[in-house]
């Protein structure tokens, strides 16, 4: 299992897994501008407006998830102290495993369990089909349910967390989720949660893209009614947070 990011990676992943999007948006400008040569010049102006717009929304996406997913370290897990003592670390996933491999390089001696809640009935995002045709699963990853991990209560000192949540859609079942994820970590453990969020930032470089993502006041509902308080938020950049949750401890 590679566990060294190539140069680029992320935007890649993106474009090749999201591809359909880009062709969309390259047809539309050439649509446009064939336009654009039976009008008169003032109309002329108004198509030339609106390819300019799709072509700049569209590179501001990719140069800001250039940025996250490539730039901002999120991958290396510096933002993270590591451990030297043995651990039990968790990491759930929804059909896209990007992180098992980084964090086992983080946490050397740490005991590492995959879960992958992806379920294709639920799940019918032609993007996740792609990506789990480009990169096979981490080693002994577990197939799960959401509500139903196979551990014992109170096992983890670790749960990360990192892009899935957002992809169960539906309220209750996110609620059950998390439930589960506070019955399997232990009462001085954390929950990491990383996502990125339905606010001003994520609509300025994402657009109408942002209606995929949650508000912060959404998962602070979810956390509330799984009794997870937050530890702390961490931002490596405006566009992501990353909720360390714990069972007791500080809200803010």
């Amino acid at each position: 299992m590679e566990n060294v990011r190539k140069p680029f990676q992320g935007v890649w992943n993106i474009i090749r897994f999201n591809w359909h999007f880009y062709t969309l948006a390259t047809l539309a400008i050439a649509v446009f501008l064939i336009i654009s040569t039976f009008l008169d010049s003032h109309y002329q102006y108004v198509t030339y407006f609106i390819c300019i717009a799709i072509f700049v929304t569209t590179l501001l996406s990719l140069l800001a998830s250039w940025y996250i997913y490539d730039l901002s370290g999120l991958y290396n897990f510096a933002w993270i102290q590591a451990e030297n003592a043995k651990t039990f670390i968790v990491n759930v996933n929804a059909g896209f495993d990007e992180t098992s491999a980084m964090l086992k390089t983080k946490f050397k001696l740490a005991h590492l369990e995959v879960f992958d809640f992806y379920n294709p009935a639920k799940h019918t995002e032609i993007s996740i089909q792609r990506a789990r045709k480009a990169y096979p699963p981490y080693p002994h990853t577990q197939s799960i349910q959401t509500d139903a991990f196979p551990l014992a209560n109170e096992v983890a000192d670790k749960v990360f967390v990192i892009f899935s949540a957002h992809e169960i859609r539906d309220t209750k079942e996110r609620i059950l989720f998390f439930k589960e994820l506070a019955r399997i970590v232990k009462l001085d453990g954390q929950i990491f949660i990383t996502e990125h969020l339905r606010d001003l930032p994520n609509f300025l470089v994402y657009n109408l893209g942002f209606f995929h993502f949650y508000s912060k006041q959404s998962w602070l509902h979810i956390f509330r009614s799984a009794k997870l308080n937050i530890k702390q938020e961490i931002k490596l950049t405006p566009f992501l947070s990353t909720f360390v949750l714990e069972k007791d401890g500080n809200t803010f």
